[in-house]
């Protein structure tokens, strides 16, 4: 019975692309729509009921019966009812009348439609159940075979989704090859064209609080929390945990029995370096420990502007900084301060010129020192931290004396830099400590 066969074939290729029982029957009677449609050029008036169980397949179109018809897909002649169901004797002209179609009627061309139709709704269900699955699984750490590597995404395979991770995505010191098994956290699903785009990451900071809490069960436990995430993804990281119980020690914890949870993740990061900060509520404390591998002399901080200038001993000055700025600028987002780094000597100097009398300033102009002395206004630091609006109030100065003011210290300042140009390098301004939902690093 082709009823029978037909829903035995579905069958078996539900069961392969793994397509439950309910989407199986809605498929099929879509099916018989479309045929129909292609074959009367409407369907609207036709109904079919599919029981998967019992393996029936059931076509229906209403028709309404008519003295002349002009539409035969819609209307049917009182004498051709007759012919058809001679024991319907009581229908009348303007009766509906419900015709039920034999499947077998569409031949040969049900066959091989079938197979076509069939085969692009079984591809969109999966499609559809592909993007609910990993849509539940934003967050998730996935293991997968890259399949695909291309100049701007590298494609990877999980059973029957496809996942893609763009180059801002990777980690830009690691490289892929096909047949490599990867693992990274699914950031994103969108809906496109060609199906879901399931997005992955492995420069994220979700990535690297992920790797934490598959390691370190304390995590997972809300025993101990990752407040704060910093990345510079393949180079370095900075994360700030604290604990929750004063028993444990949220660091020691983190690097785990002679640093083997550390080390774990720094081997999934490809030797990606993460510093683990201790939590403070003391700024000089966190600041201190963040600027980590390197220890700052002095601390001069300034809350109200976020500010604080770090100063090392000049031997310590490049471990401060890092390889391309990255260790200070890193310090600097994680614990929310812009943070200035100057070696001990160079301070020293610079502090040094900041206190010297304007009178001892070279090429000062003329008659401006006593007036400015007159409103305590007496060292470069004073002329400095004065407004301009605060200067033209003063009688005698106007805007014309205090670009020449200006022009005077800075050659003075840049005369003395000759000496020695190192410079303060300026951490940068911090991140928002809250940009992601845990941005975190190790002490090394």
């Amino acid at each position: 019975m082709i009823n029978r066969g037909l829903i035995e074939v579905f069958s078996e290729i539900a069961r392969e692309k793994n397509v439950e029982r309910s989407e199986l029957s809605s498929i099929i009677e879509q099916l018989f729509l479309y045929i129909i449609e292609k074959q009367r050029g409407d369907s609207e008036n036709c109904s079919v009921i599919v029981n998967i169980d019992k393996g029936e397949i059931e076509i229906y179109a209403e028709r309404k019966i008519v003295d002349e018809v002009e539409d035969a897909t819609h209307e049917i002649s009182l004498e051709e009812v007759k012919k058809l169901e001679p024991d319907l004797d009581d229908l009348e002209i303007g009766d509906d009348y419900i015709e039920v179609i034999d499947p077998t009627v569409f031949g040969r061309r049900l066959v091989a439609t079938a197979k076509q139709f069939f085969a692009q709704r079984i591809q969109d269900v999966e499609k559809k159940y592909i993007y609910e699955d990993y849509n539940q699984r934003i967050g998730e750490i996935i293991i997968g075979t890259v399949h695909q590597v291309q100049r701007d995404s590298i494609y990877i395979n999980i059973e029957h989704a496809e996942l893609r991770m763009p180059r801002r995505e990777q980690i830009t010191s690691e490289r892929y090859r096909r047949g490599d098994t990867i693992r990274a956290i699914i950031k994103s699903v969108e809906v496109s064209p060609k199906g879901p785009d399931i997005i992955v990451s492995r420069s994220s900071n979700q990535f690297l609080y992920k790797l934490f809490e598959m390691e370190v069960p304390e995590i997972e436990d809300s025993i101990i929390d990752i407040t704060t995430i910093i990345r510079q993804p393949g180079e370095r990281a900075k994360i700030i945990v604290k604990s929750l119980d004063r028993r444990i020690d949220a660091v020691g914890a983190c690097v785990g029995m002679r640093g083997s949870r550390i080390q774990a993740i720094v081997r999934e990061l490809n030797n990606e370096k993460i510093d683990i900060i201790n939590h403070s509520e003391q700024p000089e404390i966190l600041i201190s420990r963040a600027l980590s591998p390197a220890k700052p002399i002095n601390l001069y901080i300034d809350d109200e502007r976020k500010y604080c200038a770090a100063i090392f001993g000049d031997n310590d000055l490049d471990t401060a900084i890092g390889k391309g700025g990255v260790n200070i600028n890193l310090a600097a987002r994680v614990t929310g301060y812009r943070i200035d780094v100057y070696g001990k000597s160079e301070y020293e100097k610079q502090q040094n010129e900041q206190n010297t009398m304007l009178a001892d300033v070279p090429n000062f102009p003329d008659g401006v020192t006593e007036i400015l002395a007159a409103n305590k206004i007496k060292t470069i630091t004073d002329a400095l931290n004065t407004d301009e609006e605060n200067l033209l109030t003063i009688e005698g100065i106007t805007s014309d004396i205090i670009d020449l003011v200006y022009d005077s210290i800075q050659s003075f300042v840049e005369r003395s830099d000759n000496d020695d140009s190192e410079e303060p390098i300026d951490g940068g301004e911090a991140d928002n400590p809250t940009d992601s939902p845990q941005e975190t690093t190790e002490q090394e």
